[in-house]
């Protein structure tokens, strides 16, 4: 079944950023140049619709199979934050209409369950009480969602670490209940790379594919962090350090930039060019900007694992 759900969503996903591309195309909605695009070509903020669309067309196929691949309620997190970003890329949503969505988001996931209830001896702390917990979970979702959205400047940087996470969560663990959605999310994204390295007539991830997808990856951190998620035999190191070396490199960005951002005294949210992507494509091409942070992020990733797996 996993084959043929592989194949299927890869077809479905890439006929969607295909199809809705056009239709943006066709209603003349582009994406905006300005002194921070890192293109110089037509290009349509659509990919996170047609990975949205292919992930819920495959589950609701399912769902009325009367088979449940993961938690269908997950949508109702993903639908919000899929439908503020699509917003966000026609209308330009204000920055703290998006903030406090992306609370009552966090607030959604803590009752279904994804809460950091122990923090694994992090500051000494292990069991932490229900109003700290629920406090540290909404703090960590917005600084992880942030964070992707953030590392969406250039091609195919945010769906790369995406992939990235989705891949080290479940190579270390033993198994999870999340297996299937990776699945499903990987097969539809991996079409996005041929759109988004396209010279003309690009298809980028989008706000509505940023937050969706900084969703995911917030609920994979949680996963991570909870009961049911164990380390395959042979791996192991403190769980939540494990779950900031999977999402590494967007965290340092997010928190380099912000301190920036303070320390010329503006909002940490205003935009900028202080992206550590966009001091690497001022040397080197794009791609090669995507690889060097890629292969850089998982070396130091692979060696603060080895150097704590070793004391």
């Amino acid at each position: 079944m996993e084959v043929s759900i592989l194949i299927v969503t890869f077809i479905i996903a890439s006929t969607l950023h295909f199809g809705v591309q056009k239709l943006f195309i066709y209603y003349k909605r582009f994406d905006d140049f300005n002194h921070r695009s890192s293109h110089k070509t037509l290009a349509t903020r659509t990919g996170g619709i047609g990975i949205f669309l292919s992930v819920f067309i495959i589950s609701l196929y399912y769902y009325f199979q009367g088979i449940e691949l993961f938690d269908y309620s997950l949508f109702i997190p993903f639908g919000i934050m899929f439908v503020v970003g699509v917003y966000d890329d026609l209308y330009n949503a204000d920055f703290k209409l998006k903030f406090l969505l992306q609370i009552i988001v966090a607030k959604i996931l803590i009752d279904q369950g994804f809460i950091i209830s122990n923090y694994h001896g992090l500051f000494g702390l292990y069991e932490v009480p229900r109003i700290l917990a629920q406090l540290s979970t909404v703090f960590v979702f917005l600084v992880i969602v942030n964070s992707i959205n953030f590392i969406d400047g250039i091609d195919g940087l945010a769906i790369t670490q995406v992939i990235k996470t989705i891949l080290l969560v479940e190579f270390f663990s033993q198994s999870t209940d999340l297996s299937v959605l990776s699945l499903m999310l990987t097969s539809s994204i991996i079409p996005l790379y041929y759109f988004n390295f396209k010279k003309k007539t690009k298809v980028f991830l989008g706000d509505g594919g940023s937050l969706f997808l900084g969703t995911i990856v917030s609920i994979y951190c949680f996963y991570i962090l909870g009961d049911l998620f164990t380390f395959k035999t042979g791996f192991y190191i403190n769980k939540t350090l494990f779950s900031i070396l999977v999402i590494l490199y967007p965290i340092i960005d997010l928190l380099r930039v912000f301190l920036i951002r303070i320390k010329n005294t503006r909002s940490p949210f205003e935009p900028d060019m202080n992206h550590l992507h966009h001091l690497l494509i001022q040397k080197f091409h794009k791609n090669t900007s995507v690889l060097i942070i890629t292969v850089f992020d998982l070396l130091v990733a692979l060696f603060i694992y080895k150097m704590f797996v070793l004391l």
